[in-house]
């Protein structure tokens, strides 16, 4: 127990040392993860043409406070209530595409993003306290660069227009797949995002255990 004090401890001082590079990885990788599938769409089906948050929520105060439904209800329907959405219209009336933004996926894309951050805070801070190993270092440096783009391609998101609710965002590039394919895309980006949360906290754990001060021998 005082090796994992130790470690967050080291967490701590790592924030603390450098709190920039934790806050501008967590805003980039935040807001890649919400403006690449706009983007990617935008590219290969129609640019965007209207975006919004949702109106509803200025009323989510006074739902909650109400007596429609016992409180579990309402916290029930908490994680799927979207907060914000991007679209195109369709040249035939309705949307071409849409990507909404719900409070499991604003979760998820927050999590993520903080723990990209905590990843490269403390490489920052291994870096610094290391004397030598910087190939070592540096290889760790591109590794997390990596795993963003990876999480960035795997991440799933809510799509409507595309034949299915949660598909990868590189998926979203494909048009007109069959829906086996598409659901195979959705099954893929739910493993992928779950194998990528696992590597980042198996990471984030491990330079937490080496920024732990070795134990002094007794004499």
């Amino acid at each position: 127990m005082r090796r994992v004090a130790e470690a967050l401890r080291g967490a701590g001082a790592a924030l603390a040392a450098h709190p920039g590079v934790f806050a501008s990885v967590t805003l980039a990788v935040a807001a890649l993860n919400v403006l690449a599938p706009v983007a990617i769409l935008s590219a290969v089906r129609k640019p965007l043409d209207y975006y919004t948050f949702n109106p509803w929520l200025k009323r989510l105060p006074e739902y909650l406070a109400s007596d429609e439904a016992t409180l579990g209800e309402k916290l029930a329907k908490l994680p799927d209530l979207a907060l914000f959405w991007f679209s195109a219209g369709s040249s035939y009336g309705g949307a071409e595409w849409g990507y909404a933004v719900d409070v499991t996926d604003a979760g998820r894309i927050l999590l993520v993003s903080a723990l990209f951050g905590l990843y490269f805070a403390l490489w920052r801070r291994y870096r610094d306290l290391a004397a030598g190993g910087t190939q070592a270092l540096r290889r760790g440096g591109v590794a997390g660069a990596a795993g963003t783009l990876f999480g960035l391609s795997t991440s799933a998101c809510s799509v409507s227009g595309c034949g299915a609710p949660v598909i990868p965002v590189l998926g979203l590039a494909f048009v007109g797949l069959e829906s086996g394919t598409l659901h195979f895309l959705a099954q893929s980006s739910r493993v992928a995002t779950i194998a990528l949360f696992a590597a980042l906290v198996l990471a984030v754990g491990y330079l937490m255990w080496r920024l732990v001060p070795p134990r002094k021998t007794a004499r």
